[in-house]
């Protein structure tokens, strides 16, 4: 026969069953593990990894003694005898809750933990959660290593309790968040406008720059009045710049910024020293098949056409002009609108030897004596 308290282990170890969850009391807290009583013959030892995910430096930082949690029986006999888990009592519920919050479409603070093939994995509620590399920011990343450790607010967008598979986006709050504020900028912009923005970013073509939480692109072409080999020559990624609103568009959500269009056209400044008529002097540049484009002084140039390169007809500018030359020339028309200079050779030419023809009459009638000069060379002889 057996005793009482035989009597007594074989019915608490029947009313414990297996993959049910049972309450508990922590009894025993050490660094590595926590020991609670469940009504069996012995208090059961949970490691710390079983306590919570993601795993903790100690197991005290989860539990104390004289807690009362819930468990999940994960086994009660074989090799490792009774083994019981918090992390999967907790996910139990967990999932539940995750269920409700898809349903709703709310959002959580999800943990990153690590890197892996095709995203990251990030701790969310006690579960273990998939964030996919096309869904974490607004562009792809081929890095993501800078995200582990970071806490970010997700959306749950696929929740199966039966496969334990939980698929977050980061990217779907990112875009609602833009698109809110892109609304409110377009709502205040205005075409001809200058405002301040930063720069995100810098490509071959241009530079992405910030105005306000919405993205405009400063082209090439429009990043400086000197010509740009490459925008990183000028800009630096995060610098702050005032920008000149070209044109936008609320449907397409585009923007046209100008850089250089918040300052005066230097070549404005420019010509602004010169006058119609005025004789200069500067360099050949460049030979081209309806003229020669010659250097007034460095980054502005006037055009010498085909016509005005002489006073007699060429075919080619090379026939009178090279590159590198020194030419004297009169500026015939200034657009300013058009930013041109028309510039002559030929006239300035003509209008030097008409000068020198000039100076040779006055010196000669100084030369030549009048009746009246005569006259008085007599008298004073007399």
């Amino acid at each position: 026969m057996q005793d009482m308290e035989t009597l007594l282990e074989e019915e608490s170890l029947q009313e414990i069953k297996e993959h049910e969850v049972v309450k508990g009391t922590v009894v025993l807290v050490n660094h590595n593990e926590a020991f609670v009583d469940i009504g069996y013959k012995a208090e059961i030892a949970i490691p710390k990894h079983e306590l919570a995910y993601p795993a903790p430096e100690s197991a005290a930082d989860v539990v104390k003694e004289g807690d009362v949690i819930e468990v999940y029986v994960v086994s009660m006999g074989g090799e490792n005898g009774v083994l019981l888990s918090k992390v999967k009592a907790d996910k139990l519920v967990s999932w539940k809750e995750m269920e409700g919050i898809f349903e709703r479409k709310e959002t959580v603070d999800a943990k990153v933990t690590q890197v892996v093939k095709g995203g990251l994995v990030a701790a969310v509620h006690g579960l273990r959660g998939f964030i996919p590399a096309s869904q974490m920011g607004l562009r792809f990343e081929k890095d993501l290593s800078g995200h582990v450790g970071e806490t970010v607010q997700v959306l749950p967008i696929e929740v199966d309790i039966r496969k334990q598979r939980l698929v977050l986006s980061r990217r779907i709050l990112l875009e609602a968040e833009r698109d809110k504020k892109q609304a409110e900028v377009f709502a205040c912009l205005e075409e001809g406008t200058i405002i301040r923005g930063t720069v995100k970013r810098i490509v071959d073509y241009g530079a992405f720059v910030d105005i306000g939480g919405v993205d405009g692109l400063a082209h090439i072409s429009d990043l400086s009045w000197e010509h740009v080999k490459h925008p990183s020559d000028v800009l630096s990624v995060d610098q702050e710049i005032d920008v000149f609103v070209k044109s936008f568009d609320p449907e397409t959500k585009r923007i046209s910024l100008s850089i250089k269009d918040t300052v005066r056209d230097p070549w404005l400044d420019k010509a602004e020293r010169y006058q119609e008529g005025d004789h200069i002097e500067g360099k050949i540049l460049k030979l081209t098949d309806f003229g020669a484009f010659m250097e007034i002084e460095p980054g502005f140039d006037g055009l010498i056409p085909m016509g005005e390169l002489a006073d007699k007809k060429i075919s080619k500018a090379e026939e009178v002009v090279h590159v590198g030359d020194i030419v004297k020339v009169k500026i015939l028309h200034i657009d300013m609108k058009k930013k041109r200079i028309s510039l002559s050779i030929a006239k300035a030419v003509k209008d030097a030897e008409t000068a020198e023809y000039t100076s040779y009459l006055s010196e000669q009638e100084k030369a030549v004596p009048t009746l009246g000069d005569e006259v008085g060379n007599v008298l004073k002889q007399g």
